[in-house]
């Protein structure tokens, strides 16, 4: 066949193929991508428990105070098989361990302290900590975000300066509701707090929080004189 000779009608059929082929990857990339919602679906429906503290500082007391206990224990422990006199104190906790009557205020002061630091161990071991940080929700799998409760405060304090008849805005941000008190020198108040309410809620929809927190508006007069 010449090349001045016309081509066969049926190798018309690429652009056919050209469309399967792009609708081949079009389909593999939705499948590396996966949908808006698979990627936020993380088993508990994009909510994140509270950040855990790593408690260095108990930690880090508790430790030395038991290490200081047990090294001067095991010494004088060592110094007694070396034929030595044990120290004072040990024989002094001995006799006063034997003869010092259970309902004694000495015997009860320090069975109530060791209780205590106790109670504050295990509170410490199962509570998560970090009260500042606000758990963000997630969008990615395994990726954890967490938001300051005093930055996100400053974030709804400057939305709260934008709305008209704000003269000053007092922000607290919890654990479960975020708390505004304003100063309004114009307008009525009811319109302040109202506008107020659709600003700072806005704004707490957009800090992409995973609990949405409850939220307080109260709005009045500035002082005379």
């Amino acid at each position: 066949m010449s090349d001045d000779e016309p081509r066969p009608a049926d190798t018309r059929r690429l652009p056919t193929l050209d469309k399967t082929a792009e609708a081949t990857d079009t389909a593999d990339g939705a499948a590396r991508s996966g949908p808006p919602e698979a990627a936020t679906d993380t088993g508990d429906d994009g909510r994140s428990g509270r950040f855990w503290s790593a408690r260095r500082v108990p930690a880090a007391v508790v430790a030395l105070l038991l290490l200081a206990a047990a090294g001067l224990l095991l010494y004088d422990v060592a110094a007694v098989r070396a034929h030595h006199s044990s120290m004072a104190w040990r024989r002094r906790l001995a006799h006063e361990l034997a003869t010092r009557p259970l309902d004694s205020t000495w015997v009860l002061g320090a069975a109530a302290l060791a209780v205590v630091l106790g109670i504050w161990l295990f509170v410490l071991a199962v509570t998560p900590g970090l009260r500042q940080v606000l758990p963000m929700r997630r969008s990615v799998p395994d990726v954890r975000a967490g938001l300051d409760r005093a930055a996100a405060a400053l974030v709804l304090r400057d939305r709260a300066m934008e709305v008209a008849g704000v003269q000053s805005v007092r922000m607290k941000v919890g654990r479960r509701k975020a708390k505004a008190r304003a100063v309004s020198h114009f307008r009525e108040l009811d319109e302040v707090r109202a506008d107020l309410d659709v600003s700072l809620g806005e704004g707490l929809r957009q800090l992409g929080l995973a609990r949405r927190l409850g939220l307080t508006v109260r709005v009045r007069r500035p002082k005379k004189g």
